[in-house]
């Protein structure tokens, strides 16, 4: 099976995803610059999780220019890792306004940690169908740190939401920097490797 279609449907999904975060910041009731204070926790929470959709858009997309085919295998665990991104906008709402409670920072380091685990699923799928762990994919992989490092974050600050809510939001925004600095491994290796 060949990857367009699954490349096709991925994007369309990521964008109604954003879509829909969009649509849920209201308009202020109000002319003035204070009408827009009320929102500030609803924007601080958009533009978090528009960064994180983002990550995955541009992983996601890196991750399958170095993938010639896919399974079945692979076309359910992307579909494993849409729910999960799916889930965003809700999270994202929720936390946004109620103000970062510890309920809302909770699930939504719960939503993160899914969709890190289902990328890394994912990943391996792909790189499984594609050569294995010889294959020019798993090498621009390596050994991954940041995608073990996210996961112990994401459960620290799930962790620590009910009794350090800022310490969840730290270990949300240290993992999102962390992956937004960008990382050249896939480009770099099947740049330098012949592609069948």
């Amino acid at each position: 099976m060949h990857k367009t279609r699954l490349e096709a449907f991925s994007d369309g999904v990521l964008a109604i995803i954003l879509t829909i975060m969009v649509l849920e910041l209201k308009v202020p009731h109000g002319a003035n610059f204070a009408a827009l204070w009320p929102l500030v926790p609803v924007f601080l929470s958009y533009v978090l999780s528009f960064v994180y959709v983002g990550i995955y858009w541009n992983n996601h997309h890196h991750l399958l220019s170095g993938t010639r085919q896919v399974s079945g295998g692979v076309l359910w665990a992307n579909l494993h890792l849409l729910f999960w991104l799916s889930l965003i906008p809700f999270a994202t709402g929720w936390m946004g306004e109620n103000h970062f409670a510890p309920a809302t920072l909770a699930v939504y380091g719960g939503i993160l940690l899914g969709s890190a685990v289902a990328y890394a699923i994912l990943q391996n799928c792909i790189i499984a169908v594609n050569g294995g762990p010889t294959s020019p994919l798993a090498r621009a992989v390596g050994r991954d740190w940041k995608g073990k490092l996210s996961p112990v974050l994401y459960l620290v600050g799930i962790a620590g939401s009910f009794w350090l809510p800022w310490l969840a939001g730290a270990c949300y925004v240290f993992v999102a920097l962390m992956w937004l600095v960008p990382d050249r491994r896939i480009e770099r290796t099947l740049l330098t490797t012949p592609q069948d």
